[in-house]
């Protein structure tokens, strides 16, 4: 099963304030697990930034000014992502900002419900604790060391180790003991090594004299015991 782990980063809060998508970071996954395929641009968008947003990001307008914009990058994003599932931390967020770059450019919306949204997902399974992908990462020990600032590329790459955590770690499911095929092609092709089993003599279990005894006596007490009518 391919999927997607994707994250933006952007001007400001709301598409519909004419904020716009300066980052895109895509990580592949292949059976839950990364092919080290990822997708990562830095997209001109055509106005300024937010102050608050480059103190969250820190991509400030001379940065981006000379990157490409989004309509000369969508071709190459829809082919990698190329009807994929979309697996996103607070997924409202971004699809909103995607769907109104996409519809800018005359390009069909993405179905919110078609995205894997990790932020619903750690709050069923975690309620009442903190869900931000830097708490999940804690949790799950994953290093943020890198993470001085958020950053597309580097988020996704996060949050798909912290999606394979949600979803049970690296053994969830049936394929115990399977090993990864690193090609890409078939992450679990390989089978699970067979186990030679060392066979044991038979032990045995006397029963006591007494307890003989007493199994003897109680039957006598039986009245038209049903093994004396076969």
């Amino acid at each position: 099963m391919r999927e997607i782990v994707l994250d933006t980063e952007t001007t400001g809060m709301d598409p519909a304030d004419g904020h716009r998508i300066i980052e895109i970071g895509c990580v592949e996954l292949f059976n839950h697990l990364p092919t080290g395929k990822t997708w990562h641009h830095y997209i001109n968008p055509e106005r300024d930034i937010d102050a608050g947003a480059t103190a969250v990001h820190g991509i400030t307008n001379d940065k981006v000014k000379n990157k490409p914009i989004f309509a000369e990058l969508v071709g190459s994003f829809l082919e990698f992502i190329d009807g994929a599932p979309l697996v996103i931390h607070n997924a409202e967020f971004d699809i909103k900002f995607l769907n109104a770059e996409l519809k800018r450019l005359g390009f069909p919306s993405y179905r919110l419900q078609d995205a894997v949204d990790t932020l619903l997902m750690a709050r069923r399974k975690f309620p009442g604790q903190p869900a931000s992908l830097d708490a999940l990462c804690r949790r799950f020990n994953i290093d943020l060391s890198e993470r001085s600032f958020h950053g597309a590329l580097l988020d996704a790459q996060l949050l798909s180790d912290v999606y394979l955590e949600l979803i049970g770690g690296r053994q969830h499911g049936l394929g115990l003991g399977q090993t990864r095929n690193t090609s890409g092609d078939d992450m679990f092709a390989s089978q699970p090594t067979p186990q030679t089993r060392v066979a044991r003599p038979a032990r045995l279990f006397p029963v006591a004299q007494d307890e003989l005894a007493a199994h003897q006596e109680m039957r006598r007490k039986l009245k038209n015991p049903v093994w004396e009518k076969a």
